[in-house]
């Protein structure tokens, strides 16, 4: 009797059931190499930036999950819980073109322009600007 394995089962896999999103042959590597590649883009912002901070703890704590996998896509998919391992790299992929538009934005500079007085008003609170 042949028993399947998850490793084997995910080379068998034919389908991801989620239209427009095909089954990637070699996942693990490729989902490496796009948390590599987040953090390399997100280098040009400042160190003291909200967005650098919270991108960088969450791609480099999903990067550590994938490493010490030891290759079980199953047990990443668990860990991650971000649905099968091509949604995984898809997210994956947002983040790495988002990070680039913000570098591209320069978001973390001041506003050119001074905001209108109460625009940042929210449900009766104000800020000061």
């Amino acid at each position: 009797m042949l028993r399947v394995t998850r490793p084997l089962s995910q080379v068998l896999k034919r389908t991801t059931g989620v239209f427009g999103l095909p089954v990637h042959p070699n996942p693990l590597p490729e989902l490496i190499k796009t948390y590599e590649s987040t953090l390399s883009t997100l280098s040009p912002i400042p160190q003291s930036s909200v967005y650098r901070q919270g991108v960088e703890a969450l791609v480099r704590s999903k990067l550590n999950i994938v490493q010490n996998a030891s290759g079980d896509i199953g047990a990443v998919e668990k860990q991650l819980n971000e649905g099968q391992i091509e949604e995984a790299l898809d997210i994956a992929a947002d983040e790495l073109s988002l990070a680039a538009k913000m570098v591209e934005w320069k978001a973390w500079e001041p506003l050119e322009e001074k905001p209108e007085a109460g625009q940042w008003e929210y449900a009766g609170q104000t800020t000061s600007s």
